[in-house]
């Protein structure tokens, strides 16, 4: 359900801006339990490559199995969620992504205005859908297929090339592993750039941004009976 909040009055035609609902339950569901999920992963592998010893060697790959097998069923259910509800959209690559780039790199420190507006058809500018589209289809995916391929090791490591697979299975893992390192970091980092250090967490917690709404968008709100006046 998408719930809105009436904030501040405006011209008549004009965009007015409203606390909307824009991250439904199952998104948030979805985000905070990926978040943690990634940080078991991530603490458990480097426990695995002998980083810490903070947890014996088959504790940490007990625990490490049955994260990314929960992480698996989350993404796929997921998948199936985006596609049913249309929401796969919002990972289509946007125009605009130079600009955003520029400002994070310039005008964030200059004060410039941010250059996308979030809009209930579009939550994510042109960098996020990239991000995020680089974070499903190529490092998910390598993480799953050369963890998979190492838990059926028993069944192939009699060849004679069993050795150099696993090497290079080995090392795509980690690499993926650390390329989803790096895109955590970077994605908390970019949680403080909001109004507010916290701004963003706390939208992701309840789900509600502040947006402009065309009389048309509050209009088929109110007609669809998802609305939710404060």
């Amino acid at each position: 359900m998408i719930g809105l909040r009436k904030r501040n009055g405006g011209n008549a035609g004009a965009p007015r801006k409203h606390d909307v609902m824009i991250y439904s339950r199952y998104e948030r569901f979805w985000h905070w339990s990926q978040a943690g999920l990634i940080f078991v992963l991530f603490f458990t592998g480097l426990g695995l490559h002998g980083t810490h010893d903070l947890l014996d060697f088959e504790t940490a790959a007990t625990i490490h199995t049955y994260a990314a097998l929960a992480l698996i069923v989350l993404w796929v259910f997921t998948t199936f969620w985006n596609f049913t509800t249309g929401q796969w959209k919002q990972y289509l690559f946007k125009q605009g992504i130079y600009r955003v780039i520029r400002f994070y790199a310039y005008g964030i420190l200059v004060g410039e205005p941010h250059p996308y507006k979030k809009s209930l058809q579009r939550k994510q500018n042109a960098l996020q859908s990239l991000a995020y589209m680089t974070f499903m289809m190529a490092i998910g995916p390598a993480l799953w297929s050369t963890g998979f391929i190492y838990l059926i090791y028993d069944l192939w490591n009699g060849y004679a090339w069993s050795s150099e697979i696993l090497w290079l299975v080995a090392l795509v893992h980690t690499v993926a592993a650390f390329a989803m390192g790096a895109f955590v970091i970077v994605h908390v980092y970019m949680t403080t750039t909001g109004k507010t250090p916290l701004h963003y967490v706390k939208t992701m917690i309840t789900g509600y941004d502040r947006i402009e709404l065309s009389e048309v968008e509050e209009a088929y709100i109110r007609e669809t009976g998802n609305v939710e006046m404060k």
